[in-house]
């Protein structure tokens, strides 16, 4: 389970949203995985003291990551995935289409130190009349700061889908994951737009167990 909380001001117009997303992770066999996500979203929009708020289901999605190496220190996966339209289009809480994705992943171990590399290509099928074509790429490093605390810090930039804009949204985040116990993690973070494009600061916080 994810939070997330972006809030951004531009020409007198304040935007903040929240977003609650639950992941379902479930192996098959070694090497594959199955993941469903649900979010639910709040959006709020403030202009000359008039405030807009929306709230419900957002876009469901579902993947399958498929790990086809893995040895050395190094693992390279493909993700699939489609996005449903659970969400309403008119509320602006989703797409109100059915998209779809795939992603190249590769991580490097080298205790104490990981590094993960994603590129991405997303199929932006929308009623908004944003961009179909969106391609997304960051990398992410994790550090073993202790027994059960690791720093992480993200860098990334995604084609923007305003179709009027060619400067694409850019972020860097850090943040902390702590082992409360061998299956549960929690985690903090901020994540902080580097061009005027991505939101200003976005606050994360999360926990995943297994089992």
């Amino acid at each position: 389970m994810n939070a997330e909380y972006g809030h951004e001001d531009e020409e007198g117009v304040t935007e903040s949203g929240t977003e609650i997303a639950t992941c379902l992770s479930y192996g098959i066999g070694e090497v594959l995985d199955v993941v469903l996500g649900i979010p639910y979203v709040w959006l709020e929009e403030e202009e000359d003291d008039v405030k807009n708020r929306e709230e419900g289901i957002g876009d469901a999605t579902l993947e399958i990551k498929w790990r086809f190496y893995e040895a050395k220190g190094w693992s390279f996966a493909l993700k699939p995935g489609i996005s449903i339209p659970t969400g309403d289009d008119d509320q602006g809480l989703g797409t109100g289409e059915l998209g779809y994705s795939v992603f190249f992943i590769t991580t490097r171990e080298m205790e104490p130190w990981a590094f993960h590399f994603n590129a991405g290509y997303m199929r932006n099928e929308n009623n908004a009349e944003e961009r179909l074509d969106l391609w997304h790429v960051s990398l992410a490093t994790e550090f073993q700061v202790g027994e059960n605390l690791k720093a992480v810090a993200n860098v990334g930039a995604e084609r923007n889908a305003d179709p009027v804009s060619d400067t694409h949204p850019a972020f860097v985040l850090g943040g902390l994951i702590y082992s409360l116990s061998e299956n549960w993690d929690m985690d903090a973070g901020i994540k902080v737009g580097l061009n005027k494009p991505e939101t200003d600061y976005t606050a994360l916080a999360g926990t995943a167990f297994r089992f």
